[in-house]
């Protein structure tokens, strides 16, 4: 049981039991020096899980009011005092301010919360600059990747990890033992020195989105040119016929298929493909890939979210295609043109095939997008195991590359083959689209090969071919075999 805390008492309300935390009057209490928005919730949030608080303010009566009731608020002296953990909730450069409190809290844990202005790369951190100004204190650097919102309502409409580090294994046990109390999850970083990296970590903004948002954004542009360039711009500048209407929504429904499928194929599945081809030509697994290809494997879980956004904005626009004014105007000139050459019959079996399959096919596509989209949510990856994971991610996912290239090839149908879809002599977008995705499958196919899947699965386990190592690969794929000899 935290210190601090006494025997919970059971109470009843109607048929459901609840535990309230009792206050332990003779337990040290948890003290905060700082009355700002953070130091409000810290405290509200530690009386709700049963701490006594002692809120240390250079004026005590204008901040009582805006703490708890069950919190103590009074001097800063008083409260570093009576607290044997302290946090430290004042802004950096007024660290110099609790230099006279340093007698008081010699012998105590002190929980830096601050964060920096910008980016560090290298020391001294906020938390080591409050170590050299306290050098008989223990401090602790934590809780600075909560925010105040999160405090107050609760771990779990926020992020529930608490990053913490310091070179006392008594004071990160105790700031420890203390989060894991408030209902959130501590993950020990080390040393006081890695506080550096922690107090970067709320700085960073959408660092692993910079370059998957940023190829998402050039091939949007990219494509929607060139659909610009093929199929408005050509017909006015051939025949003068305005075609500009089609820039809200039937350009921007034909480029984010485009987008859609080449960060599906090139961005998510290619560096899957790169490893396996480069271990199986290396020969072993311990040849280290190039900084470039690791950033760009970390970021597959982001392009695979930008892919799958541009796909269903592709299929809300698809389902808005038939509401617009200019479909329907369509729709009323080609009545009337059939009704005046007196055509019984406009039924193609050819074209109405082509859309079934076509619009079936793009449905399962985005179904399996979303699958491995709801996957990829940490509260759902964390309830599978990771060779559930595995497939989902790679098997599935090949399985929604190949549903998605298909769909595209349905669309095409003999579309390619037609001189009248080449204006100024530019290809239609899915055939330029449909070249990595096949390449990207093609890739797929080569490894699953049985020379080449046994060949990579000896590499996995640690089988070399520059060095003689007897290996041999059971059947049953299990390791137990006498003869299963390899470097660990």
């Amino acid at each position: 049981m935290p210190k601090g805390m006494a025997r919970p008492l059971i109470q009843e309300r109607g048929s459901r039991h609840f535990e309230t935390p009792m206050l332990d009057p003779g337990a040290p209490p948890i003290g905060i020096l700082g009355t700002g928005d953070f130091s409000r919730s810290l405290a509200n949030r530690l009386v709700t899980c049963g701490y006594r608080v002692v809120v240390g303010s250079r004026i005590p009566k204008r901040s009582v009011c805006l703490f708890p009731a069950d919190a103590e608020v009074t001097s800063q002296i008083e409260a570093a005092s009576q607290a044997d953990l302290v946090f430290i909730a004042v802004y950096p450069e007024h660290y110099s301010t609790l230099v006279e409190l340093r007698p008081v809290l010699a012998g105590k844990v002190l929980v830096d919360v601050s964060n920096g202005l910008e980016i560090k790369r290298h020391g001294p951190s906020n938390a080591e600059q409050l170590a050299d100004l306290f050098p008989d204190s223990f401090v602790v650097k934590g809780f600075n990747v909560i925010s105040a919102w999160t405090l107050q309502t609760g771990p779990l409409d926020g992020s529930r990890q608490v990053f913490v580090c310091g070179d006392s294994s008594q004071a990160k046990a105790s700031v420890t033992q203390l989060c894991h109390k408030m209902g959130f999850t501590p993950v020990d970083m080390g040393p006081l020195s890695s506080s550096v990296e922690v107090e970067n970590i709320p700085t960073l903004s959408l660092s692993s989105w910079s370059i998957p948002l940023f190829c998402s954004l050039s091939l949007f542009v990219f494509f929607y040119l060139y659909n610009f360039i093929r199929d408005v711009l050509q017909p006015y500048i051939m025949t003068g016929k305005s075609l500009f209407y089609k820039m809200p929504i039937d350009t921007v429904n034909v480029t984010l298929p485009c987008v859609a499928l080449v960060i599906a194929g090139t961005g998510l599945r290619t560096p899957g493909c790169v490893p396996h081809s480069s271990s199986c030509g290396w020969g072993t697994k311990y040849r280290r890939f190039p900084a470039c290809l690791d950033r760009w494997l970390i970021q597959r879980k982001q392009f695979g979210l930008c892919s799958f956004l541009c796909a269903v904005l592709h299929a809300i626009y698809s389902l808005c295609l038939p509401m617009r004014k200019s479909a329907r105007y369509k729709l009323l000139n080609a009545a009337f043109k059939q009704v005046k050459e007196g055509m019984e019959d406009a039924w193609i079996d050819e074209e109405v095939w082509r859309m079934e399959l076509y619009v079936s096919v793009g449905i399962m596509a985005l179904g399996l997008l979303s699958l491995l989209a709801v996957t990829s949510l940490p509260s759902v990856a964390n309830s599978i195991n990771w060779r559930e994971f595995s497939f989902i991610q790679s098997t599935l996912g090949y399985c929604a590359l190949s549903a998605a290239t298909t769909h595209t090839l349905l669309y095409g149908w003999d579309r390619a083959f037609s001189p009248s879809h080449y204006p100024f002599h530019l290809p239609p977008t899915f055939v330029l689209v449909l070249i990595p995705s096949i390449v990207v499958l093609l890739g797929r196919l080569v490894v699953l090969l049985p020379c080449v899947g046994t060949r990579l699965r000896r590499i996995r386990r640690g089988w070399e071919e520059n060095r003689h190592i007897r290996f041999t690969l059971p059947s049953n794929g299990s390791c137990n075999g006498p003869e299963d000899i390899s470097d660990v």
